[in-house]
């Protein structure tokens, strides 16, 4: 199998880091070699994050360069438009369609950019576009929006269901499971 490159990008507090944790444990689970790096920035103050995933047979680095990613998940709008440069021509761009502003739009010295998803739909990536956090809430808990999109992704793996069930349930706490293997299966099904 060839290398597997996918970028998990939000914004702090989004879970992007406890989705890496279940896609590379899952990975690690079916015998691949896993290479996982964090980028943080600003993350306690709602900045960027983005995660590396690698997986194959050999994984010499987790870095992602521009134009390598086969797959994008972006937890909001606006860190997908920021990120689109590291996937790969025809690439997947999985996308919650949540905006979150930014400090500079917070304070008025930026505007946030109007219609990304008609943006991202021209460039010459597979755009999948969900509401992942309307989803999260009617399960009625918002925090599972990562593995909702979690649940997206896996349709586009090569990972059983199941599989990737186990994977949520071994990586999250006890008190949690319930509502991630339902955000799991609801993003599932989308």
């Amino acid at each position: 199998m060839n290398t597997k490159s996918i970028m998990i990008v939000g914004v702090g507090g989004q879970g992007t880091l406890l989705a890496s944790r279940i896609l590379g444990n899952l990975a690690m689970e079916k015998g691949y070699q896993v290479k996982v790096s964090e980028v943080h920035g600003m993350s306690q103050r709602g900045g960027s994050v983005v995660t590396y995933v690698k997986y194959g047979e050999v994984v010499h680095s987790p870095v992602i360069c521009q134009g390598e990613a086969d797959i994008i998940i972006s937890f909001e709008e606006l860190e997908a438009l920021r990120w689109l440069p590291y996937l790969k021509k025809g690439g997947k761009l999985i996308t919650n369609v949540q905006q979150i502003m930014p400090m500079p739009v917070i304070i008025g010295a930026a505007e946030y950019p109007a219609d990304i998803l008609e943006t991202l739909s021209k460039e010459n990536v597979d755009l999948v576009s969900v509401n992942a956090l309307e989803i999260a809430e009617s399960i009625l808990n918002s925090k599972v929006t990562n593995v909702v999109l979690l649940g997206v992704l896996a349709k586009y793996l090569e990972f059983d269901k199941q599989d990737w069930v186990d994977a949520v349930l071994s990586t999250v706490p006890e008190k949690f499971k319930e509502a991630n293997e339902k955000a799991f299966l609801a993003g599932y099904e989308q």
